[in-house]
């Protein structure tokens, strides 16, 4: 059965002032899949996430949103396709004087004219799909880091959005608490039917989730190798790439 494109990113070229970073790269995400940006420091990681989500706007190429084109700089279509995506940032970026529940309230009292029960009805089930319930009245600065990651993800959840985009989310968190967020990622994923867009350079995690990959590389300034992180790991021929996904030196010796 042939997929579907949700996320069409079409020769885009970006860069800040006269360097360029990201040069016509281009490659489709597909709905329902787990989908992971690699590379190391420098190679546009960020800035292709910045792109994806409307925040920079390139030199020149097209970001599809569900058919929709973000890169246009229509306010009507941005509006739209901004109710199609939510975003863990990796900050989690709660507000710190607001409850978890008004944390993750806010995008459903700015976008839908719901009335207050449906509001809490939502939060709260939100909330429980992170494995949050019970803690709607803590505020940010009594719990833990992965509970701080959690609730931004309800709140990236709040409007059901058909795309969730990930930045670092296992940036600062132990080695089993960032596996609990991958097993939590799994199951909305294979739950809930939500395309997954992941930048990270954490090789557990990428292996734990992600079905499909792209590997930036900054002397390319764009992508040198896609496909299944696992198969690429074994038989890519591109020296960065085998060693990014083996933990090897450049002298091609390994890291304990």
């Amino acid at each position: 059965m042939e997929r579907k494109a949700i996320i069409q990113v079409k020769d885009l070229v970006a860069g800040y002032g006269e360097d360029t970073i990201l040069d016509r790269i281009s490659f489709d995400v597909y709905e329902s899949e787990i989908f992971a940006v690699l590379g190391g420091s420098g190679s546009g990681k960020s800035t292709l996430l910045k792109h994806l989500i409307g925040l920079l706007q390139p030199r020149s190429g097209q970001v599809l949103i569900d058919g929709d084109d973000i890169t246009g700089g229509d306010d009507k279509v941005f509006q739209k396709i901004l109710r199609k995506i939510g975003v863990l940032y990796q900050s989690a970026a709660l507000f710190g004087s607001m409850t978890l529940a008004e944390n993750v309230a806010l995008p459903i009292l700015e976008y839908t004219d719901l009335d207050r029960k449906s509001v809490d009805n939502l939060v709260n089930m939100k909330l429980r799909l992170v494995q949050l319930d019970g803690y709607e009245n803590h505020l940010p600065s009594e719990i833990s880091g992965g509970m701080k990651k959690r609730a931004g993800l309800a709140r990236a959840m709040a409007l059901n959005p058909k795309i969730l985009f990930f930045d670092e989310p296992s940036a600062g968190l132990d080695p089993v608490t960032s596996a609990e967020l991958d097993k939590l990622i799994l199951s909305l994923n294979k739950n809930l039917k939500t395309t997954m867009v992941i930048v990270t350079h954490e090789l557990q995690s990428i292996f734990a989730v992600a079905q499909r990959v792209v590997v930036l590389h900054k002397s390319n300034r764009g992508i040198i190798a896609s496909g299944d992180p696992r198969y690429l790991k074994d038989h890519s021929r591109n020296p960065f790439v085998k060693r990014f996904f083996n933990r090897l030196t450049a002298d091609g010796n390994g890291v304990d």
